[in-house]
């Protein structure tokens, strides 16, 4: 029996090799597994910042989409997909944004998130379809998230979006030239070389560190170009639980300087709305104006205030 094509692909990726390091674990007592683990885990934020200029265009590239109507969306399966899924559950509860802006698509489906759909990633036909059931059009961007860079799922939903015309970006933990001669076409190529995993194959280890992070950096850094935050301060979130409202009340006193009970008065005038309760106390406005002035400022609380 002659090697199949799959079976070359996997084999030559690097996230399949064995890692040195890690060749004795078995024999290893926990301290030393745990050594061994987080020595790769180290490895992995220089692996990240290998990319930071990637990761810039990218971001850039979401922002042009955001202020133009467009939406974010991450395909991915396994692990990758998981990932990408938690990313955007994340965005509404921490700066503000409407559930439909950025969102997670997993081979499999909802079912993929907590039980493994085997052989769910394997058709290039289901990633495509996914742009047609969801409406992804321009000005949408498609972020795939694949370690091995080789998923047909994936492939087939970053392809299709490239011959739209729609902003495509690709996150791998396998190098750049490798994951372009697999087939992928996108706009910007995001690839921390992570190096073989400690357990050999197992990419949710130190490759989903690296998805995690940049990801992380995706979304952060384009909601902070968007207004979401003041200096480091998350203003835009949403109030869905006591925890969050406690969280905005301390947001006002810090920022504004005023005690606890100011900061809830603030609140209740502006509705639950702390870019505006912010306007309110610094700018010296009513509710009205605040929301107003945030309108003209697109959202950015400084210039808000500063046109107060």
């Amino acid at each position: 029996m002659t090697e199949t094509k799959l079976f070359k692909e996997i084999a030559a990726l690097e996230t399949e090799q064995r890692n040195p390091v890690s060749s004795n674990i078995d024999k290893a007592s926990t301290r030393e597994i745990l050594e061994i683990i987080n020595s790769q885990d180290m490895l992995v934020s220089r692996a990240v910042s290998a990319e930071i200029e990637n990761i810039g265009k990218a971001v850039d590239g979401i922002v042009d989409a955001f202020r133009a109507g467009g939406r974010l969306f991450y395909f991915g399966a396994g692990t990758s997909g998981r990932l990408g899924v938690v990313d955007a559950s994340e965005c509404p509860p921490t700066f503000g944004t409407d559930p439909e802006m950025v969102q997670g698509i997993i081979a499999g489906g909802r079912e993929a998130m907590f039980v493994a759909q085997e052989g769910a990633e394997d058709s290039e036909e289901n990633g495509g379809n996914e742009l047609e059931e969801r409406g992804i059009d321009k000005p949408d961007v498609v972020c795939g998230i694949a370690a091995s860079g080789r998923t047909p799922f994936v492939k087939g939903a970053v392809n299709g979006a490239k011959e739209k015309g729609i902003f495509t970006i690709m996150i791998s933990t396998v190098p750049r030239h490798k994951v372009i001669s697999l087939g992928i076409n996108a706009d910007v190529y995001i690839c921390p070389d992570v190096g073989p995993e400690v357990i050999t194959g197992s990419t949710r280890m130190k490759s989903g560190t690296a998805q995690k992070m940049v990801l992380n950096m995706l979304t952060t850094a384009a909601m902070v170009r968007m207004g979401k935050t003041h200096g480091n301060i998350m203003v835009d979130l949403q109030l869905t639980n006591a925890k969050l409202v406690e969280r905005a009340k301390k947001t006002i006193m810090t920022i504004c300087n005023v005690d606890y009970a100011t900061a809830g008065d603030l609140l209740e005038k502006s509705q639950g709305h702390v870019k505006s309760a912010l306007v309110m106390s610094l700018g010296g406005v009513d509710y009205n104006k605040a929301k107003e002035l945030l309108i003209k400022a697109k959202g950015f609380v400084r210039v808000a205030i500063d046109m107060a």
